[in-house]
């Protein structure tokens, strides 16, 4: 996930498809506690421990084997809670902060204080799923952090905010293009088969990511194609 950080909109006059993004963006409640920044907090923490413990990082890894064989479903959550190394945690961890915020009060104004959570978990697992069952008998694969999840949090405000400015590294880009070159090239590289990232994980959870946040709010679907229609460069 190479997201890290996103542009600050400007003042502009209040469209109508404006209008509907801060209605849908309008909590019913505040969250009680802010679940992205428990989230980081504890990918963070487990993580760095990870990084000097390897009976650590074994123990909570996705190891197919031991979840066929041995029934340790948890590690279809606890894999995203370890990285490969600081960079990958840096950039999931950012990604995470600067789009989660936003989403977390989304969900919370449709699902309660803990919905954001809840999808959170759910994108660690539905994202993983496809990758566990075709290397379940594979006792030479692991796969480790919340990439997955991450995308599915991406996926979710680009609904939101399709033209919103991101930046990509240090390449400012709206929201909607990069998820254009996102997923093609994470099919292209999925269909190769090369290198040590889950490309799979990536796509089904920014798949998972658009349809919970439809599932939750059938709204937005209009509101996506009208902002889509309507650019507003921020």
């Amino acid at each position: 996930m190479a997201v890290v950080a996103v542009g600050l909109p400007g003042k502009v006059d209040k469209t109508a498809t404006e209008r509907q993004y801060a209605e849908l963006c309008s909590p019913v409640a505040e969250p009680f506690m802010p679940i992205t920044l428990i989230i980081i907090a504890i990918t963070c923490i487990v993580s760095f421990m990870a990084f000097k413990n390897s009976r650590l990082m074994n123990d909570l890894i996705l190891w197919p084997p031991a979840i066929a064989r041995q029934r340790e479903y948890h590690r279809l959550v606890t894999y995203g809670l370890v990285h490969a190394d600081f960079g990958h945690l840096l950039f999931n961890m950012l990604t995470l902060y600067f789009f989660g915020q936003v989403m977390e009060v989304f969900f919370a104004a449709r699902l309660g204080s803990f919905g954001f959570a809840l999808f959170y978990i759910g994108g660690l697992v539905v994202s993983i799923l496809p990758t566990y069952l075709k290397n379940r008998d594979n006792p030479n694969y692991r796969s480790l952090g919340a990439s997955g999840a991450v995308s599915a949090v991406l996926f979710s405000y680009i609904l939101l905010e399709p033209w919103q400015r991101i930046i990509v590294l240090v390449i400012p880009m709206p929201a909607i293009v990069y998820a254009v070159l996102y997923t093609g090239y994470s099919i292209y590289m999925d269909r190769r088969g090369q290198g040590n990232i889950n490309h799979s994980a990536h796509l089904w959870g920014a798949a998972y990511g658009v349809a919970f946040t439809l599932l939750v709010e059938p709204r937005m679907l209009q509101h996506f194609l009208d902002a889509l229609l309507n650019p507003s460069f921020r």
